[in-house]
């Protein structure tokens, strides 16, 4: 049974993944400014969509999905805990690919990791005790909002300050390390991820197939949801590319990190965000191709 499945991940391990998250916020926050959020307080509609999008819109169609599919408890849990979590470390990079406002997504990270500190312990607790089984497992785990508020602050918060500090007082040395840290930093978190699936690949094997179906649907819903939610809120398509992905780029980093943290790295939710990791990954380059083919012909 996979509610019963527990992936190998040491606390070793653990405190890595940590710290490679660390570098991946750090390697966004250097390309953030003071200036940028006064921008953003200006015209914030953009901001205000793709938060919503992202927080409101994407764990209102994952909801709706467990309902339809009905998936084993942890399972269920594992997609409403990506869902809750803010967007993922190569967001920015895929919106810079398909031609989108690369500043909105980056800004987006960026308030959506501070949210994220109350929002995603919320949408955790609130959508997950709305589905029977998935209740069950929150019943049975001590979850401590302020201890993942803390995980949140120390791995995402902090290194998104610190890369804004940098950027303000020595923009010479972040400007050297952008392209390269960013590109290192994507590099070592897929390696991770990797070797993470090789340790325990019987038991990937033994239930990603079942998984990966859910995962390519969630994952396109969220890209969907995304895109209709800046369309029905009028945004630019220069906007509305930077939500679209946004919302279809889940930090998977962060919910492993939650799930081996605060549920014992419990077998569905590990793998729902093993998996994610890899495909919003393959979802979002595709994606990119195609919508920077539409702004090269426009």
């Amino acid at each position: 049974m996979i509610d019963e499945a527990v992936l190998d991940f040491s606390a070793g391990s653990l405190t890595l993944l940590n710290s490679i998250l660390a570098i991946v916020m750090f390697s966004i926050a250097i390309d953030l400014k003071p200036s940028d959020f006064k921008i953003l307080a200006k015209a914030p509609k953009p901001l205000i969509v793709g938060l919503f999008s992202q927080f409101v819109v994407l764990p209102v169609l994952t909801f709706l999905l467990v309902l339809v599919a009905q998936p084993q408890a942890s399972v269920a849990l594992g997609l409403i805990l990506v869902a809750a979590c803010p967007g993922g470390n190569i967001s920015n990079f895929i919106t810079h690919r398909a031609g989108g406002n690369s500043a909105l997504s980056v800004s987006m990270t960026a308030f959506a990791t501070i949210g994220a500190i109350v929002l995603t312990p919320l949408n955790i607790a609130f959508w997950g005790s709305l589905y029977g089984p998935s209740a069950e497992i929150l019943r049975a785990t001590t979850i401590d909002p302020v201890s993942i508020a803390i995980t949140i602050s120390f791995m995402l918060i902090l290194p998104l300050i610190l890369g804004v500090m940098l950027n303000t007082r020595r923009p010479d040395i972040t400007a050297k390390l952008r392209g390269p840290l960013q590109w290192v930093s994507m590099a070592v978190f897929i390696g991770f991820v990797a070797i993470a699936l090789a340790t325990n690949w019987t038991l990937f094997l033994a239930f990603a197939g079942g998984i990966a179906g859910l995962v390519i649907i969630h994952n396109a819903l969220g890209l969907v949801g995304g895109y209709a939610t800046a369309s029905l809120a009028g945004l630019s398509p220069f906007d509305r590319r930077a939500v679209t992905i946004e919302t279809g780029i889940q930090n998977s980093g962060l919910g492993l990190v939650l799930i081996f943290g605060f549920f014992g790295g419990l077998g569905g939710m590990a793998i729902v965000a093993a998996f994610w990791g890899v495909w919003h990954a393959i979802s979002g380059l595709i994606l990119a191709g195609i919508m920077s083919r539409k702004v090269t012909t426009s």
